[in-house]
């Protein structure tokens, strides 16, 4: 069997997701995987770059993919011919972007099927390009079949009515942790500098993270008692001012390197994830796989995915629950957790994943390439078809 997994995305999760996915599904017997990346991909740059079998140029700013949208039925004849010499039989979208259409529609050409794995099925705050949910829909239409992360989001797809009905089932896959770093790398906590406890803030600071949470909590710890680190970027804030004039706080806003993230994790002593909004979390994800605790507020689709997790603690969306589970994990006795083999984590999620879709997701029968675009008028019409009054409910991350 022959699968092709993708994701055309230059910076964040998205092309570690499928280069672990993909990964993971070379271990199988029986599979041949083709990964597609984009050449601009940070993480084909990093020494330990994946095997990248189908790189593609997508664009490298705003102006750029304007222009990839406008001219892309001109590269359909071009994507059409590459899929042509690797005839995958099925075709996972790791994480949707602005250009998969394009690939849904040369897929559908060949008679591929196509699994899409839905992160989000709304928009955070603060979050997002225009039209990005509206050419994900058109793209969740097109698929075979949709692969949630947490039943959060799955409750979210099947109320916009992209999945659930017959001819498009709904798969549950879970996040398996991420490792940014060899195993083995997290350091045990005897094993630390003197000092107090190291609290890292990681992610984009974007208004659903909840920094305004995290700044009020901290206010009503005493002075000093934590050394604090909040890294990511996004645009300044009130927040973001409010955490800087926290005695033991230090705010980095700057885009962090896929090479300086093991090192990140590494210095904390457990993570602090104060959304305000979650469908699920990459950074929870890490935290997992370098074996540190995770304290976070009970939010969307964070409570199922840190429910197994080793010392993790879930709270309230409100500072003094927050500031409460800081409390008790400061006064609670340092416990080194056990290893996580993060790439077993991923060939069990992986192995799962094809069960479900071999039994939810059959062939697609022989048609003729013209009459294969006749399904484009649906996706395109419910795109932009007005949706409930639930569609325009926030999404959780």
């Amino acid at each position: 069997m022959k699968i092709l997994v993708w994701q055309w995305g230059r910076r964040g999760a998205g092309p570690r997701f499928a280069a672990c996915l993909a990964e993971a599904l070379r271990r199988r017997p029986g599979i041949e995987v083709a990964l597609s990346l984009s050449r601009d991909a940070e993480i084909m740059a990093a020494a330990d770059a994946p095997r990248c079998e189908m790189p593609v140029r997508t664009y490298r700013g705003p102006v750029a993919c304007l222009a990839r949208l406008v001219t892309a039925p001109l590269a359909l004849p071009f994507l059409v011919a590459r899929l042509r010499r690797l005839r995958p039989d099925l075709a996972i979208c790791a994480m949707p972007g602005l250009l998969d259409l394009l690939m849904a529609v040369a897929l559908r050409l060949i008679g591929t099927r196509l699994v899409v794995i839905v992160h989000d099925a709304d928009c955070h705050p603060g979050d997002g390009l225009p039209l990005q949910m509206r050419l994900q829909r058109m793209l969740c239409r097109c698929a075979d079949g949709l692969a949630v992360l947490s039943a959060h989001v799955g409750g979210r797809v099947r109320a916009q009515g992209l999945a659930g009905m017959r001819g498009r089932p709904l798969i549950a896959f879970e996040h398996p942790p991420f490792a940014f770093a060899p195993s083995g790398f997290a350091m045990p906590p005897a094993d630390r500098l003197p000092g107090p406890p190291r609290l890292l803030c990681f992610g984009r600071l974007l208004p659903y993270k909840g920094l305004d949470l995290l700044a009020d909590a901290l206010a009503l710890l005493p002075p000093g008692a934590l050394a604090v680190r909040v890294v990511g970027c996004g645009p300044e804030s009130p927040a973001l001012d409010a955490l800087r004039a926290i005695p033991g706080v230090r705010v980095e806003n700057r885009w962090v390197p896929e090479a300086e993230i093991g090192a990140l994790l590494a210095w904390s002593d457990a993570i602090v994830l104060p959304y305000r909004e979650a469908s699920q979390s990459g950074v929870a994800a890490a935290a997992r796989a370098a074996g540190r605790p995770v304290i976070a507020t009970n939010v969307g689709g964070l409570g199922e995915q840190l429910a197994t997790a080793p010392l993790a603690r879930l709270c309230k969306a409100d500072p003094a629950s927050l500031a409460e589970a800081i409390r008790a994990w400061t006064a609670a006795p340092r416990v080194a957790l056990p290893p996580i083999d993060a790439d077993a984590a991923w060939r069990h999620a992986a192995s799962g994943l094809l069960q479900a879709i071999a039994s939810a997701v059959p062939p697609r029968g022989g048609q003729p390439p013209w009459r294969r675009l006749g399904w484009m008028r649906r996706p395109i019409a419910g795109a932009f078809r007005p949706r409930s009054g639930l569609a325009g409910h926030g999404g959780l991350r």
